[in-house]
């Protein structure tokens, strides 16, 4: 499935004949079993994201089987089930990569972006930067974690939460209803607001101790909060909810207009903003391990793969409760 950049009502999505993928040196192919349905594929579909590389195959949370690798690649064997994930290559040696900060790299490439994803039967990557998979979650299970739960968890990591503390999540789809669970593994106490009746049923069952649908201020003040829903209109309002010296995370990489902000309300009081931008690999290991631990419960919604404009638009109107995964058809 290749991008056409139309609004999603329009199925911007079209299904091609492509060459099949040779991976290069230090590179290898996978079979793709499942890919993620994320939120940055409806902003690079309806193209709010701006062009890396016209027809490009969507997709950046890929679960597939090693068939071929390349000159050079020796970490993984033919037949091991890995993940590829966004972040895709980083130069290694500009300033924020020698610290330790490749999220922030200069000149970085991105799945589904700058190269083909995993709407696709095969998928190519970087020895370096594919995941070795858990065995403790299905294909399903597994494919949702890969952006929506690691770029949740960085997200969770800059709100800056103290031990304890209690975190507002703005929005409650994939990535939230999974950084949910992990901040509440690590004893946080977590208050959704969402519009979704049906998120604030799922955000009750996975224990967090408040949801509301509306834009009312939670029965607490906030010690950190994430945006994860891309509406800037909700900035002023998590900020507003925020207790002194706390931080906002804002999680998503397209976010509408952030209205006017005032000064003592929003800002004073040593609050602060700000955005998350991609995710080292280290997050992404830091996470995988975190989730098998905690034994962390993906809600999932599949989809066959030639019903990807489906779980799309579903996606883009609040339709989806949890994550969308698409099953390839060959499965």
């Amino acid at each position: 499935m290749v991008a056409q950049q139309v609004p999603v009502d329009d199925r911007p999505l079209r299904l091609v004949d492509k060459p099949e993928p040779v991976p290069g040196p230090g590179e290898v192919r996978v079979v793709v079993r499942r890919c993620g349905v994320c939120r940055t594929d409806l902003h690079l579909a309806e193209g709010d994201l701006l062009w890396r590389r016209p027809g490009v195959v969507p997709g950046h949370e890929v679960v597939g089987v090693v068939d071929a690798i390349g000159p050079g690649a020796r970490r993984f064997a033919v037949g091991a089930r890995i993940g590829i994930a966004w972040l895709r290559h980083t130069c290694g040696v500009c300033r924020f990569c020698r610290s330790g900060a490749e999220n922030l790299c200069i000149d970085p490439r991105f799945t589904g972006w700058d190269a083909d994803g995993g709407y696709a039967e095969q998928a190519v990557i970087n020895e370096a930067y594919a995941y070795p998979l858990p065995d403790e979650f299905s294909d399903d299970e597994v494919a949702a974690l890969l952006c929506a739960g690691i770029i949740g968890y960085r997200a969770l990591k800059l709100a800056d939460l103290p031990p304890g503390g209690r975190l507002g999540i703005y929005g409650f789809g994939g990535s939230a209803h999974l950084a949910a669970q992990v901040a509440m593994a690590a004893g946080a106490e977590v208050h959704v607001i969402t519009r979704s009746p049906e998120a604030c049923r799922l955000a009750l069952d996975l224990g967090a101790a408040s949801a509301g649908t509306g834009r009312e201020l939670p029965p607490v003040k906030l010690d950190g909060a994430i945006l994860f829903a891309p509406a800037g209109g909700l900035v002023p309002v998590a900020l507003a909810a925020l207790d002194r010296g706390a931080t906002l995370a804002v999680a998503g990489i397209s976010l509408s207009d952030i209205p006017r902000l005032h000064y003592q309300e929003h800002l004073f009081q040593e609050r602060t903003l700000r955005s998350v931008t991609a995710n080292t690999r280290q997050d992404g290991e830091e996470f995988l391990a975190i989730a098998a631990r905690i034994r962390i419960r993906p809600t999932v919604q599949p989809y066959p793969f030639d019903q990807a404009d489906r779980a799309l638009a579903d996606l883009a109107h609040d339709r989806v409760n949890g994550a969308a995964v698409l099953r390839m058809a060959s499965d």
